[in-house]
């Protein structure tokens, strides 16, 4: 594995193909309180790149043309949480998306555990670390450890697409995962509008 962390936005040299592993790290899960510190990428390839935010200036024109590509699919995990943060901190619109947790919530009814570390755990047989998921992201430099483990949060996405994608297909929900991406847009912008712990759905 290699992790490449860069300040600020993406080298100009980076590029990646068809679908890219995205993820965040922030001070916390507030919307309206917290802000963006990482952003890591993977192309599936073994390796990460980490565009770390230490101070709260997003002006990052290539990444956010990477997350604004619809030529690119952007496969998260929870990808209400991310791609609401991206969109208020960068003022960019993530689409096309993929969420392994929609994914697995659609197909993996035999259990109510839905963490990335329980995905990894079953369907790839990986082990995932999730010792540094509450530190400062927003210090000024990133330790090791930490940059493992947001390295790790991106790695495996693409084969845990994989597995679930032929668990979708089985079950003839792949259309409706499909769905639920493509609102994945609604929710984040009602999220950031104040109903986030509302279900405008329910009578």
């Amino acid at each position: 594995m290699a992790v490449h962390l860069h300040q600020f936005d993406l080298p100009d040299d980076v590029s990646f193909a068809d679908q890219v592993a995205v993820d965040t790290e922030t001070t916390g899960l507030d919307l309206n309180r917290d802000r963006l510190c990482v952003v890591q990428l993977s192309a599936g390839d073994g390796d990460a790149h980490l565009v770390h935010f230490p101070r709260p200036e997003y002006k990052a024109p290539n990444l956010c043309r990477l997350l604004a590509n619809e030529n690119v699919t952007k496969l998260f995990h929870f990808a209400r949480f991310d791609v609401a943060m991206l969109g208020q901190a960068m003022n960019v619109i993530c689409r096309p998306v993929y969420c392994t947790k929609i994914a697995s919530k659609l197909v993996r009814t035999y259990t109510d555990r839905h963490g990335l570390k329980d995905l990894c755990s079953e369907l790839i047989g990986v082990d995932l670390s999730k010792k540094q998921q509450s530190s400062d992201w927003a210090a000024e430099t990133l330790s090791e450890a930490q940059q493992a483990y947001a390295a790790n949060d991106v790695l495996h996405l693409h084969k845990l697409r994989e597995k679930l994608d032929a668990m979708l297909q089985r079950e003839g929900r792949d259309g409706v995962a499909e769905a639920c991406f493509d609102f994945l847009e609604v929710r984040a912008a009602l999220d950031l509008a104040g109903w986030d712990s509302e279900d405008i759905f329910a009578h």
